[in-house]
């Protein structure tokens, strides 16, 4: 296969077989001839909509992290946790690994694929392509297998449901900007990043 001259290459990241790299319409997936295994997806949303989930997902991973999952109320003794009073709970129970597990797919995966996607998302808006651009292309794709949010808020719906018999549950603040979270994040991890590279230049910014 042969490229046009304004156009370049891209690989299957499978088989490894080569095709033209051409521009893609909303919601387009390009799939390898050979395989059958999806390229690039066109993403429906522009670089300044993304860029407002990604920052509503960053204000709900704050209150998640910030505010108390949960409150327990029995025999008049009240308890509040948040998900890094559990982190550290576990780590003091001798679950060093189990506490260094929920921190890495709850917290640091996460943040670091949301910051990731602000600092390229804001350099595509302004039209440039920085130096750091092509390595957080590559964190995010490393670190997005590890964040498990979904499966931690899972874990937590099911801890509500046990406790429940057991004692009074209060929802908290940050079982809902959990919630809120789950559903920006499936949002955000629908768009690939790789399609960020493929803006031309001078038009990063274009609706």
């Amino acid at each position: 296969m042969t490229a046009a001259p304004e156009s370049g290459l891209m690989a299957c990241p499978e088989c490894d077989r080569l095709h033209i790299d051409l521009p893609l319409r909303p919601g387009e997936k390009a799939r390898c001839v050979r395989c059958g295994t999806v390229i690039l997806r066109s993403p429906y949303w522009r670089p300044d909509q993304m860029l407002a989930l990604v920052m509503a997902a960053l204000i709900a991973f704050l209150l998640a992290n910030a505010c108390p999952i949960l409150e327990l109320r029995v025999q008049g003794s009240i308890s509040r946790a948040t998900l890094l009073d559990a982190i550290l709970a576990l780590w003091r129970e001798d679950r060093q690994m189990v506490a260094a597990l929920v921190f890495a797919t709850g917290l640091l995966a996460p943040l670091a694929d949301l910051l990731a996607m602000t600092a390229l998302l804001a350099a595509v808006l302004t039209g440039r392509r920085p130096a750091y651009f092509a390595p957080l292309l590559r964190l995010i794709q490393q670190v997005r297998p590890w964040g498990m949010i979904e499966v931690l808020m899972l874990g937590v719906l099911v801890s509500l449901v046990k406790l429940s018999h057991l004692a009074q549950v209060v929802p908290g603040v940050a079982l809902w900007a959990f919630i809120a979270l789950t559903v920006l994040l499936a949002a955000v991890l629908s768009y690939d990043p790789r399609c960020l590279w493929q803006l031309p230049a001078g038009r990063k910014g274009a609706a």
